[in-house]
């Protein structure tokens, strides 16, 4: 039979049934696929290993653990870099596929629970509407989250979960139906985990609960997409609840972002952590006028880093004016932050043109995304003003071609752009756990990264090794067996100077402009700024190349 029948899926299902990701990276194992054609009472594993010498230590193990689950084994002998190269293709596909990772420290019994006693009380179905408390008023805003578990079962389960998902840092809810219950999914650290499956009828009174919480959503209206926000205080710290609806095949699904105001760390020292991109990000947000963009996808931390420059900015002898949607942080201070409304015609481009009339020294424009608040930028920058803005661009050299397909002209970003900082954000690989073993040399000639440097892998556990080492009190405290803890972000800046401006009045693409930032500036691209961050210690490689794979 052919040995080529793996594919990235079928491999990493085998690994995390089997094994570990880390345990194969660090013994060179990995199960390719499962033999089913051969009439035998047991299935067989094919299993790719490196170094046969090593074969009569790591043999017993492995046979021990698959025949437990009815399987025996066959080895192929393949090379290192081979198999590191299938490992690192079924790690994207973990990520991609959106497979569950089990989350440890929730109560889902409880939940449940109190989910099967709304589902089971049939008052909780009034007129059609699944939910039918009372309305909470807007003024709850003041008290604390935990305090809201009122007398409705269906409450006590919903606050259940939003307080399990802020003290857990998630950044999203996702709550899912199909034809026959409803998913609970939510990002942790950037990555999808499944958190809990509900019965269809709970899943419908939970987005019904939520949707009442908002104050603002039409709990009947089922066919529409509808926006809303959820205002409370929880541990001292105001949350946001950024509630959207979309109607789907088999019901409403919901999804919450959770938007936190804690400003302590707030901080470009913090967030930055090279002092040559930190030193020349500050270089140009303290210019007169001109434009700063800070560009990256949804969810890669453009807004974090601009409210951290106009903190830093706010020295009390200047006016700064934001216009945001939503207003995600509490800058304080004497900045004036204003909400676009859409509904009443306050859209960025109305809202700056006030803000012109306002006497301002510095502006934020929460996004550019059509060309009218690009040409009011412009104009804005070219009139003496500060702006800062932030864009939907895969890096910095692209950031410019996304403003000329709005029709900005060149010689408008030449004169207003002052510096593109383009960023995502990693996960920072866990202190408690990780492993920390010499580069490869396939890795190292790949990142130009000196030959048995030390960098550090991520113990990242499967599901059945996390179950066991909960029952035995091993499971890793800080990331629960994910391998990883928090994020830290990566970083591309790119300063506008002569030879740049020169470049795009000559038209050149943006692979040649970030080819000559790169030689002449010595740019380093996210990429080369992740890759920093391994050499630290602070990521992994494979996380470098799961985000920065477009780079």
């Amino acid at each position: 039979m052919a040995e080529n029948r793996y594919t990235p899926t079928s491999v990493r299902k085998l690994v995390d049934k089997f094994f570990s990701l880390q345990w194969c990276r660090d013994n060179f194992v990995v199960p390719l696929y499962e033999e089913t054609s051969l009439p035998m009472k047991e299935g067989v594993i094919k299993i790719a290993i490196a170094n046969y010498s090593y074969l009569g230590t790591i043999a017993s193990p492995i046979k021990e653990r698959l025949s437990q689950s009815g399987f025996k084994c066959e080895f192929v002998e393949r090379s290192q870099e081979e198999i590191q190269e299938i490992l690192d293709l079924a790690s994207e596909e973990r990520f991609i596929s959106g497979d569950s990772i089990e989350i440890s420290q929730f109560d889902e019994d409880a939940v449940i629970e109190a989910f099967k006693d709304t589902t089971d009380n049939e008052d909780s179905v009034i007129g059609g509407i699944e939910f039918d408390d009372a309305q909470i008023e807007q003024t709850i805003e003041e008290e604390d989250l935990e305090d809201e578990m009122m007398q409705s079962k269906i409450q006590k389960a919903a606050g259940k979960i939003l307080i399990h998902s802020v003290k857990s840092n998630f950044s999203d809810i996702h709550i899912e139906p199909n034809s026959e219950q409803y998913k609970i999914r939510v990002r942790n650290d950037g990555v999808m985990q499944k958190l809990m499956t509900i019965p269809r009828q709970s899943g419908i009174q939970l987005v019904s609960c939520l949707k009442t919480m908002t104050n603002e959503m039409d709990v009947a209206e089922k066919r529409a997409s509808q926006d809303g926000k959820i205002l409370r205080k929880f541990q001292g710290n105001r949350l946001e609840f950024r509630c959207s609806t979309v109607p789907s095949k088999h019901g409403e699904k919901m999804v919450l972002r959770i938007l936190k105001s804690d400003t302590e760390t707030l901080k470009l020292d913090t967030l930055i952590h090279i002092e040559d991109v930190r030193k020349n990000f500050r270089k140009i947000m303290n210019s007169t006028n001109g434009i700063v963009i800070v560009s990256g996808p949804t969810g890669s931390g453009k807004s974090t880093t601009l409210a951290a420059a106009l903190r830093e900015k706010d020295n009390g002898e200047t006016n700064i004016i934001t216009a945001e949607d939503p207003v995600e942080y509490e800058m304080g201070g004497d900045i004036t932050q204003v909400q676009v409304n859409r509904a009443k015609g306050q859209t960025f481009a109305t809202i700056l043109r006030t803000f012109l009339r306002q006497d301002p020294d510095v502006i934020l424009i929460g996004e550019t995304r059509d060309p009218e608040t690009a040409e009011s930028s412009m104009d804005a920058a070219e009139t003496g003003h500060l702006v800062f803005t932030t864009l939907h661009a895969n890096s910095s050299s692209s950031s410019l071609t996304r403003l000329l397909d709005m029709e900005v002209p060149k010689y408008k970003l030449n004169a207003s752009v002052r510096g593109i900082l383009a960023q995502r954000l990693l996960r920072r690989v866990c202190t408690g756990c990780s492993i920390e073993r010499p580069i490869s040399e396939s890795e190292a000639a790949k990142f130009n990264i000196k030959k048995n440097t030390p960098i550090k892998y991520a113990n990242a556990l499967s599901p059945e090794e996390k179950a066991q080492r909960k029952r035995e009190n091993t499971l890793c405290q800080k990331c629960q067996g994910s391998g990883y803890h928090q994020r830290i972000g990566t970083y591309e800046l790119l300063v506008v100077d002569g030879k740049i401006q020169s470049a795009i009045s000559q038209g050149l693409t943006d692979k040649e402009i970030e080819n000559l930032a790169v030689n002449e500036n010595s740019m380093l691209t996210l990429t080369q700024y992740g890759v920093e961050l391994v050499k630290d210690h602070l990521t992994t490689l494979s996380e470098v190349i799961r985000v920065c794979k477009s780079d």
